[in-house]
């Protein structure tokens, strides 16, 4: 059970139109971290990425379609309830989403934009989005940098600034509200067809991690949350040796404690742990994803686990307290698995 005596459960996001359920829940076993099924609801297609409310109520959910939308469901009781109807984003393929302000921002890879949902007192969604950002420019790689493709939007630890990756431009974006409307501060550009995909921020707040999609590195950043500012320092491979085959990182996630650095790479299908040394990163090794295109990762509570797209699983490691090493502990099947996130 967690404080207060709510159980942890896991929101299981999957792609509908390649055979997935849609959004699955399961329930969390304290100590083993193992999920078990509990049900699930299909209302929403292609629900490929979820966000929490902060008093884990209300659950909002992409729908990574050409037209684009986001839905928000109550999770407060024992099976989600739809909350409203899907809300559009204005924006096509939305692949990231978070809360910032009073809203639910969408990143829209395929328009290349950031969408701004206004959210109401009771956590439902307002009928129309109140703003968009579009992100402009391209990069050397000739399939994938034509254009902008926003891959993911959070705020800072500051809760000051909402920052968006951009795998088209190589670029981050640094943003705010004005009125109710995402406004640019800042551009900071990362090394041309790097194509950064996902940043997660270290618990110091003065340091930021953000994977490559194109390229498979991490880009080591300084964090400025009194100016809205990112820099890049350096950039680390997530493997040992040059790719045996596709090596396309997706997911990065930073351990609670800030010791450790974990990524997931598709194609190669492992994990890569890190271990933080200042103002760098040291590759420590990687161990095998256990399944097949790794598409998100997560931590909870000492364990990691990994939405593995193709093999239709979500798999889970317990993380030595000394090196940052996952071990394999078990799997449950979750058809198109996307993401995982828990409350």
């Amino acid at each position: 059970m967690a404080e207060g005596g709510r159980r942890h459960r896991a929101f299981i996001g999957s792609f509908t139109a390649a055979g997935g359920p849609g959004l699955v829940i399961a329930e969390v076993h304290p100590g083993s971290g193992a999920l078990s099924l509990t049900g699930g609801l299909g209302t929403v297609p292609d629900p490929s990425y979820l966000a929490l409310s902060p008093d884990g109520d209300m659950l909002y959910a992409v729908s990574e379609t050409a037209e684009g939308a986001v839905a928000a469901f109550r999770v407060g009781g024992d099976k989600p309830e739809p909350a409203g109807p899907p809300v559009p984003v204005d924006g096509s393929g939305p692949t990231h989403l978070s809360l910032y302000a009073g809203h639910v921002l969408t990143a829209n890879y395929g328009s290349g934009s950031v969408s701004a949902v206004p959210v109401r007192p009771d956590g439902t969604l307002a009928p129309v989005p109140s703003g968009q950002l579009q992100h402009t420019g391209s990069g050397p790689h000739d399939r994938r940098q034509r254009g902008p493709h926003a891959h993911q939007v959070q705020p800072d630890p500051s809760g000051r600034w909402a920052v968006s990756v951009d795998l088209g431009t190589d670029s981050v974006r640094v943003c705010t509200l004005d009125g109710g409307v995402p406004a640019l501060h800042r551009e900071i550009a990362v090394r041309p067809g790097s194509g950064p995909r996902h940043l997660a921020f270290h618990p110091d707040g003065e340091h930021a991690y953000v994977v490559n999609e194109l390229t498979p590195t991490v880009t080591v950043c300084l964090w400025d949350a009194a100016g809205g500012s990112l820099k890049p320092l350096t950039e680390v491979p997530v493997l040992p040796g040059a790719p045996a085959g596709d090596a396309h990182p997706s997911g990065i996630v930073v351990s609670p404690d800030g010791r450790f650095v974990w990524t997931a790479t598709r194609g190669e299908d492992v994990l890569s742990v890190f271990a933080v040394q200042g103002d760098g990163l040291r590759l420590a090794g990687t161990v095998p994803c256990g399944g097949h295109w790794p598409r998100a990762l997560a931590e909870h509570d000492g364990f990691l686990y990994a939405a593995n797209e193709r093999s239709g699983d979500v798999t889970w490691f317990a993380v030595d307290e000394s090196t940052g090493v996952p071990r394999y502990d078990g799997s449950v099947e979750v058809a198109a698995a996307s993401c995982v996130v828990f409350g």
